[in-house]
C-alpha cells in the first residue's frame, strides 16, 4: 500500500521568538524529534483536501499555534490550542529528562534504565494529550504525535 502523500509534512519550523534558551541535549531532542517527522509522519487537517504541508509552531498568547501552509508557504489554515493542559505534563517530562541526562553520565544502568521508562511514560502521556487536543482539527498518528509533543516541549521552555 502506497501512503498518501498529499497528508505529510514535509517542512517544519520553530517559531525562535516562542524559546528561550535550551541545554544542547534539549537542542538535540528537537533535531531528532524533526528529522524522525520529515522521514515519517501523517499530519491530515480535518476537511482539508491535502497537501503537503509545511507547519510552523509557536506560543501566541498562551497558545500554542499550528501555522499550516502549503508545500509553498501559501496560507492553509491555523490550530489554536490552550497551553494549560499541557503545562503539568511538560514540566514533568523536562524534569525526567533532566534526570536522566546527568544519570547518563554516573548512575548505574539500571537507575538509567527506570528514568528512561519514567521519561516514556510522561512523554506518551503528552502525546495522547496532544492527540486528544488535536481531535476534530489535525488528525495524526502516534509516531506523529509524540515527536510533536517533543517539539512543543521545547517551544514551551522558557530560559
Amino acid at each position: 500500500m502506497t501512503k498518501d502523500t498529499r497528508f505529510t509534512l514535509t517542512a517544519i519550523e520553530l517559531d525562535e521568538k516562542s524559546v528561550g534558551r535550551r541545554t544542547r541535549e534539549v537542542e538535540q531532542e528537537r533535531d531528532i524529534a524533526i528529522y524522525d517527522l520529515l522521514e515519517s509522519n501523517s499530519f491530515a487537517p480535518v476537511g482539508s483536501p491535502g497537501g503537503p504541508y509545511r507547519l510552523i509552531l509557536s506560543i501566541e498568547e498562551n497558545r500554542l499555534v499550528f501555522d499550516v501552509r502549503l508545500e509553498d508557504g501559501s496560507e492553509h489554515g491555523k490550530v489554536m490550542l490552550s497551553l494549560t493542559p499541557f503545562r503539568r505534563v511538560v514540566k514533568d517530562y523536562f524534569l525526567v529528562c533532566e534526570s536522566y541526562f546527568k544519570a547518563i553520565r554516573t548512575a548505574p544502568p539500571s537507575q538509567i534504565e527506570t528514568l528512561d521508562m519514567a521519561r516514556r511514560g510522561v512523554h506518551n502521556e503528552g502525546s495522547q494529550l496532544l492527540s486528544d487536543r488535536l481531535s476534530g482539527k489535525i488528525e495524526v498518528d502516534t509516531d506523529t504525535a509524540r515527536r510533536l509533543f517533543t517539539l512543543i516541549s521545547v517551544l514551551h521552555l522558557k530560559g
